[in-house]
């Protein structure tokens, strides 16, 4: 019984195989950070927030949490994510007010699709080899 490709390499026919050939799309420059800022949680909330509410201060953030987060843990994210290159930060008068870098949540998008065309090209030659 022929077996299933083990990874995303293309098969060349029916029985025989190609060396696997990576279709992993070329990762962004400086996008590891990006994705490690967009794997936490409260990261996450407060992107979102961003996204609904425009710009923000640190004190209306806090106030907003749900999970009962410090103005120091809203404040140590956001620096995660300034350093990340998804929010930036003014000072207006003595608060800072954080906004989001759509730029760089278009980029992430960008990569994600990317991954989903390849997983989708591989699920269809799958689907082609299971069918033969």
């Amino acid at each position: 019984m022929p077996r299933p490709p083990d990874s995303l390499g293309s098969l060349a026919s029916r029985g025989s195989r190609r060396s696997p050939v990576s279709t992993e799309p070329p990762l962004p420059q400086g996008s590891a950070p990006l994705f490690a800022a967009l794997g936490d949680a409260t990261r996450l909330r407060l992107v979102s927030r961003l996204c609904r509410d425009g710009p923000l201060s640190i004190t209306k953030l806090t106030a907003s949490s749900d999970a009962g987060v410090s103005r120091q843990a809203i404040s140590k994210h956001l620096r995660v994510m300034a350093e990340a290159g998804l929010v930036r930060g003014a000072r207006h008068g003595r608060e800072s007010v954080w906004q989001l870098e759509p730029r760089r949540l278009e980029e992430a998008r960008r990569y994600l699709e990317l991954i989903s065309e390849g997983w989708d090209a591989a699920l269809g030659r799958l689907r082609r080899f299971v069918e033969e």
